[in-house]
């Protein structure tokens, strides 16, 4: 029997993200300009968490593809931080929504992890110098070790 998704997230822990994952974002702005990511995620054990490095092509409105990494680190509380150590945000157990302020800009993530193996995190972004949607989706790639 399959458990229910509202209780899904609760039981994932560190090691059901390891591995390879697609990655898709759609970037949508307030003014209408839209932006796209295409690329992979791979999550890889470290010490105390997991190592996120996320590489890939992105398009802005009108453009042509660029490359594009970022990357983070995942500890085992569930708390997230930026490639260079500094603090992002907490993963709310089960998922949902969290905070990071960037003064003056507020960022909100939703976590929805309902679909497992396929999740999401939804970002919006305001403040005087940001304001959009990006909506990143996560599938188990098929290379994956871990799939």
């Amino acid at each position: 029997m399959s458990p229910k998704p509202d209780t899904l997230g609760k039981m994932l822990g560190l090691r059901a993200f390891v591995g390879d994952w697609d990655l898709e974002k759609d970037i949508r702005h307030v003014d209408g300009t839209r932006a796209s990511f295409q690329g992979t995620a791979v999550f890889q054990p470290a010490e105390g968490g997991l190592r996120y490095r996320e590489t890939g092509a992105l398009k802005l409105a009108g453009g042509v593809p660029m490359s594009a990494s970022r990357e983070y680190f995942w500890n085992s509380e569930g708390a997230v931080f930026f490639g260079d150590g500094r603090f992002f945000h907490e993963i709310p157990v089960g998922g949902g929504v969290a905070r990071h302020d960037c003064p003056p800009d507020t960022y909100l993530v939703d976590y929805a992890f309902g679909a497992w193996p396929d999740w999401s995190a939804t970002w919006t972004v305001t403040g005087p110098r940001k304001d959009y949607k990006m909506i990143c989706r996560y599938r188990r790639a098929k290379r994956s070790k871990s799939a």
